[in-house]
């Protein structure tokens, strides 16, 4: 599945960050707490370099919180400062600021001591579309100021966000990569709603979440839609039949395959993660 979806306008915005970065101080880097690798942009390591980077994994309500603490601990490992947020809520945002304080401690010393004037810390927003980017920036900044909506790919423009007397925020619009090398990376974030239904088909999602989640979410699966273990054994397409039935869809499968992928996002079969650490070590390992 090489999906190719690299709007102009996000050709754009991979520009306007390089030029931009040189006006921030760090970089608040949002990704899916649910995928927080296949939610990254890959272009990033190299358009960022060495410029401080929070790595805030939101939605973490949706997520396997045993994973979520790995992922921290691996980011964290990789140098850089890792928070668990969830921006519909707001919890874990308090955290930002004191934390960019921590990252900047050091350049900030230096400023005082040349008697410069203290100034709000300068911040970069930063995601791949639908992370929930402009959720978090209208939380940040108490109203709604920047546009959000439920398809990918709705913030267009460019403009800075006064949030506080200590945060100033640069919003860039979402940057997703120009084409998914991986097919499981694809299906991963069309999964979660990353990408627009119309370049995908509905009844491959439902099977790559009903296989994923026979895999590593039995209980959850089996809890939501009253499946016996006899039935867990059976093939995801067996599965995806069954559920159909069993939610009075008779044999229309794609009406099965939309109700499936849509609970899976809304959190309707309980917590998940579809990347893991340990998948991430055994491709360094390759």
């Amino acid at each position: 599945m090489a999906i190719q979806w690299f709007p102009g306008h996000m050709a754009k915005a991979r520009r306007e960050v390089s030029e931009k970065l040189k006006l921030v101080d760090v970089v608040l880097e949002i990704v899916d707490a649910r995928l927080p690798i296949s939610s990254r942009n890959p272009m990033l390591d190299s358009l960022i370099q060495q410029k401080p980077r929070i790595v805030l994994l939101n939605k973490a309500d949706l997520a396997d919180p045993v994973e979520t603490s790995r992922w921290q601990h691996y980011f964290e490992s990789q140098g850089h400062a890792c928070l668990s947020i969830n921006a519909n809520e707001g919890i874990g945002i308090k955290k930002i600021v004191p934390t960019a304080k921590e990252l900047l401690a050091e350049k900030i010393a230096k400023q005082q001591a040349r008697g410069i004037k203290p100034r709000p810390i300068r911040a970069m927003c930063i995601g791949i579309p639908n992370v929930g980017k402009s959720t978090l920036l209208n939380r940040l900044a108490k109203k709604n100021m920047a546009k959000t909506g439920n398809m990918p790919g709705v913030t267009k423009g460019q403009q800075w966000l006064k949030t506080s007397k200590e945060l100033e925020l640069l919003d860039t619009p979402g940057i997703l990569w120009p084409k998914f090398e991986d097919e499981e990376i694809g299906k991963r974030l069309a999964l979660t709603g990353a990408i627009k239904d119309t370049l995908l088909h509905m009844d491959d999602l439902a099977l790559f979440g009903i296989s994923y989640f026979k895999e590593n979410y039995p209980k959850q699966l089996a809890d939501r839609y009253q499946l016996s273990e006899a039935d867990l054994e059976l093939s995801p397409v067996d599965i995806l039949l069954l559920i159909t039935q069993k939610r009075g869809f008779k044999d229309d499968y794609d009406r099965g395959s939309i109700m499936i992928v849509q609970e899976l996002r809304d959190g309707r079969l309980g917590r998940y993660t579809l990347d893991k650490v340990e998948d991430l070590h055994e491709k360094d390992n390759d």
